[in-house]
């Protein structure tokens, strides 16, 4: 019954105009601020899967560090252990240390020495990531680098058309003196592919195979820097058996843990949005407050037929308080609807794009999940209820005479 009056009210019961056009405005706020939320969201969801998965195809599901100093020793019993554990599927041996490479130019580079499992482990290797050339990672005698991109261009270097001898320097551990000649060992390498992943990576790593970086730095062939897997299943589970298995002098990551500062930063962007654009719906508040206000003083002799007929105040508050809600309802209901067509026909028309050619793609990307319209949908209802409940209690509390009206 409640709701009855109410939609009578909404469709047909405002005779004053001023009172019908401010309930328009109010719905088309409530609508622009669903809209605006939707397609945010969507868009930042976008970018996040994008970031997440060149993150992915780099690091591994876990990754087993040392848990004090920079090496730690694997027998090959312990990799049996691992490999025995249930959703282990691949585990590569890597070793890590900074370097200086010399091209066309000299500069500085993180080496990553990795056998040849590392392929099976993440997704580095792939023809998306492989730009120039080939993942080919050489042999102990014969080495040979695959480099981002941005080292390929600081250093110099030519890996379809190689012009220029590649040396690769790294520190000796074992060296008296901190000298140029004493303090590094130096190689020459041959460059025979060049991937790009994500800036951070591209402008960092150099891979080349691991028996060759364990020579250069003087390592026993069970010493390493990691263990990275690809796993299946509960990251956690396998991650609880692995610690087990391995004990406290090893330190077991899971992808997320491995980064932790990019996946916070990315939850707390996506909050702050969420909050900045939030206040358009509560600025459309303050419409829906002024139009019921003046829909209760225009309805004063209809109040008081209903109190006459017998109503009772909470009756007449909850007839105001669902006009307020059928305000809300109807315009975010409009409001996210236009917003998933327009997320749709970006997603399969991608008629934005994004301005300049250097990044890995040229529209911007969109990802509708059902928890931001449920968010949505609750912070709306949340917001025209506290809005509506104000000139609804009034209108519950007040007492209107027929003679007055």
């Amino acid at each position: 019954m409640n709701l009855l009056f109410a939609w009578r009210y909404f469709r047909t019961g405002q005779s004053v105009s001023v009172i019908n056009l401010i309930s328009r405005i109010s719905m088309l706020a409530i609508g622009v601020g669903a809209l605006s939320l939707i397609i945010v969201l969507s868009v930042f969801n976008g970018f996040e899967d994008l970031v997440k998965g060149l993150y992915n195809d780099f690091y591994a599901d876990i990754r087993v560090l040392p848990a004090r100093g920079k090496i730690m020793r694997l027998s090959n019993k312990q990799l049996q252990s691992i490999r025995g554990i249930r959703g282990v599927e691949a585990i590569s041996r890597v070793v890590e240390e900074k370097a200086v490479l010399n091209g066309a130019f000299q500069t500085i580079v993180t080496v990553k020495g990795v056998d040849s499992a590392y392929t099976a482990v993440t997704n580095i290797d792939t023809p998306s990531h492989i730009m120039r050339g080939k993942f080919l990672l050489g042999s102990v005698e014969n080495p040979s680098i695959v480099v981002g991109v941005g080292i390929e261009n600081a250093a110099g270097l030519e890996v379809e058309q190689y012009q220029y001898p590649a040396v690769l320097y790294l520190p000796n551990k074992q060296a008296a003196r901190l000298t140029a000649e004493e303090g590094l060992h130096s190689f020459i390498v041959k460059p025979t592919g060049t991937f790009a992943v994500q800036q951070e990576f591209d402008n960092k790593y150099v891979f080349t195979n691991l028996p060759f970086v364990q020579f250069m730095l003087g390592m026993q062939p069970d010493e390493y820097s990691g263990v990275e897997m690809r796993i299946t299943g509960n990251p956690a589970t396998v991650q609880q058996q692995l610690q087990e298995t391995l004990g406290k002098d090893f330190l077991v990551e899971t992808r997320y843990q491995q980064n932790m500062g990019l996946y916070r930063v990315m939850k707390t962007e996506k909050w702050f949005i969420y909050v900045i654009l939030t206040l358009i719906l509560v600025v459309a508040a303050f419409n829906i407050i002024g139009s019921l206000t003046m829909l209760v003083l225009e309805k004063q002799k209809d109040i008081a037929i209903l109190h006459a007929m017998g109503a009772t105040k909470a009756r007449i508050r909850n007839i105001f308080l669902l006009e307020g809600l059928l305000l809300g309802v109807l315009g975010g209901g409009a409001g996210m609807l236009l917003a998933t067509l327009i997320c749709q026909a970006q997603i399969h028309f991608k008629l934005l794009k994004l301005g300049g050619s250097t990044f890995i793609i040229d529209y911007y990307p969109v990802a509708m999940r059902f928890p931001d319209f449920l968010l949505v949908g609750i912070t709306i209802l949340c917001i025209t209820l506290a809005a509506a409940w104000i000139p609804a209690y009034r209108a519950g509390r007040r007492s209107f005479s027929l003679k007055s009206t």
